[in-house]
Parts: structure tokens; sequence; C-alpha cells
């Protein structure tokens, strides 16, 4: 089963990557043992489908580096500092965590949230570990992760809980994947100045027109969502991600805590 996941989570991680640089990336995941200097950035993700569900991933500095530079690349960025390389893995690491958490609630049938994501090593005793070798055209970068006993017993829940790795490859080939970029242009390009409505749904509600009415100054409507549900994020009339309301020097704003899946966001367009 832990294998299993983890192919899930590769397979994401792959999409993730293709969305950002329109190429589709090969992936490959095997047993490893973790080199004894273990000198990676490893991102510990926790998730809230049980206590102590836990994934991390770890990457050499060299693995995040070419990933970032990848992605950056295809948006035209070929200069980026350190600093921007590694937050641009980041996003796309956080894009597949968040991911597999909305496949472990397809399987699961629950919501499961990503939570408590945070920079730190795992303790090796207990966990077993996968290298994940992912070829980025003619170059190819090795990532190692692993997944807690909570979070792997946690798929047990359901009858749905298998993940099927073949259809999940076969959904990760999209026919988007084989047509050939312009001659001279980027994928990115043509779509990084377009303009589009963000908006922030804090919850809605349906009322009889006689008490619509009767709204004056003061009045309260009450909304369907709960104070600790997550806000949505919509983005031309799209929902594409779930946050938290936060104020930032005087004013609000909201902490993306889930990333909508492209399948997902396709699916609610239809």
């Amino acid at each position: 089963m832990s294998i299993d996941m983890i192919e899930e989570w590769t397979n994401r991680l792959a999409q993730v990557f293709e969305s950002m640089t329109g190429d589709l990336p090969k992936t490959t995941v095997q047993p490893a043992t973790l080199p004894e200097d273990d000198e990676l950035f490893w991102w510990e993700q926790g998730f809230s489908s049980a206590p102590g569900a836990t994934a991390w991933v770890g990457a050499s500095t060299a693995s995040w580096r070419e990933i970032g530079q990848k992605i950056l690349s295809s948006a035209g960025v070929d200069d980026g500092t350190t600093e921007d390389l590694k937050s641009t893995y980041q996003e796309a690491l956080n894009q597949s965590l968040s991911s597999l958490a909305q496949a472990l609630s397809s399987k699961l049938r629950k919501e499961v949230l990503c939570s408590n994501g945070r920079e730190q090593k795992p303790d090796r005793d207990g966990l077993t570990f996968h290298s994940v070798s992912v070829k980025i055209g003619e170059s190819e970068v090795l990532l190692f992760a692993s997944l807690s006993k909570e979070l792997v017993n946690s798929m047990g829940a359901g009858d749905a809980s298998h993940v099927d790795v073949k259809k999940a490859k076969a959904a990760a080939i999209s026919p988007a994947a084989s047509l050939p970029a312009a001659p001279g242009t980027k994928p990115l390009d043509l779509l990084l100045d377009v303009e589009l409505p963000v908006s922030v749904s804090f919850g809605r509600a349906q009322l009889p027109l006689k008490d619509v009415i009767k709204l004056t100054t003061g009045s309260i409507v009450e909304l369907n969502r709960n104070v600790s549900e997550p806000v949505e994020i919509i983005v031309n009339n799209c929902v594409i991600a779930r946050g938290q309301v936060v104020v930032v020097e005087g004013y609000f704003g909201v902490r993306v805590q889930q990333v909508i899946s492209r399948q997902e966001r396709m699916r609610k367009l239809k």
C-alpha cells in the first residue's frame, strides 16, 4: 500500500509539473536506502485523514534547483535566484501534496486536508523510504519519499481505498501533453498577462423573496459555512483553492491551504 500511495503522489507531481511547463516528466518509484550524509531538503506534510498521518519528501540541492529552474524557464525566467528556485520547487511540491489529499478524499469518501507542513527531517527508525526518479527532458533528478504508518493505515477505512496506479498513470497523460508548442514560444508566454477576476466565498444562503425584502441595517444572514471551515478562492467563476482568512497590515487576505486538482476543476466547468 505504501508504494501505491507514493506512486499516486508521484503521478500528481508529474501532472503539476506538466501544468507548469507543458511537459509531462517520466517517473519511476522503487525502494531505496537514504544516503548516509542525508544532506537533503526535507518537507514534512501532515494530513487530516488520521492523527499522525504524515508524508515526507526529500530533495538534494541539485534536485530542487533543477526542478525550480525548469519551471521558471518555461515561464521565461532564466535568471532566478536561489530563493526563487527553492520557492518554485516548494510550490510544485505543495500542489502535488494537496492533490494527493484530494485523491485521499475520493478514496475515503470524506474531506482530507493538508495540515502542519514544515521543513523537518524524518526519523529513520520505523520508516520505509522510496526513491522517486523524475526524468525531465535529458536530465534526471532524484527525490526521496516516505509515509507514516498512520497515513498508510488510514487508507484501509473504506472499500474504495486502494489506489489504482495504472488508472492514475493513464489519467496523467492528457492530450495536451502530446501537442508541440509553437516554435520560439514558451507554454505560458501567451497567458501570463491575462487578468482574471479573483473572489473569496465565505458561504452562501438562499432566502425567500419576502425575507430579502425585510433586510435592513443590522440584519444577520446566516451562511452555509461553519467558522472552522476554509473559505473558497474563486477565479473566473471556478473554485481553484480553499484557504484560511488572515489579516495582513490591516487588509483581509487568504492563506491557501488546499489547491483543487486540475481534474476536479475541469469537472466543475462542465
